[in-house]
């Protein structure tokens, strides 16, 4: 078995983490609940209780996984951008034809949420 020179962080702070990001990551890009919601896989009132502080996303469930491509996707977008929110904001809802729609559309589904996060990263890597 591998093992690393770094402890795991417990599920639960990984957890508390991610939940903690991916609420930033939707509140500094004014993504609704019900967006969110579908981005996640969750019912709306799971993501209230989760800005609430009464649920936290667990590290074996799927919405966990699709959080932390959220966040990617965020912290892609907030690189290019240069920590602009006007213009991740405008760029998640503008229409974008490469991606053919809106991203904040597209993300909604695994699929899309997986193209948007490889058209970020093709833009980043450019030289």
């Amino acid at each position: 078995m591998l093992q690393s020179g770094h402890a795991a962080a417990h599920p639960v702070e990984s957890g508390a983490v991610v939940t903690k990001a991916v609420l930033k990551a939707s509140d500094l890009l004014d993504v609704s609940n019900k967006v969110l919601s579908r981005i996640l896989g969750l019912s709306e009132a799971s993501v209230s209780r989760m800005r609430h502080g009464a649920y936290t996303l667990s590290p074996s469930d799927k919405s966990f996984e699709l959080a932390v491509l959220f966040v990617r996707l965020f912290r892609s977008l907030d690189s290019i951008v240069g920590g602009d929110t006007q213009t991740m904001r405008a760029w998640v809802r503008n229409d974008n034809v490469p991606l053919g729609g809106t991203p904040l559309a597209r993300v909604q589904t695994i699929a899309g949420l997986v193209d948007v996060i490889a058209y970020l990263d093709a833009r980043r890597a450019v030289i």
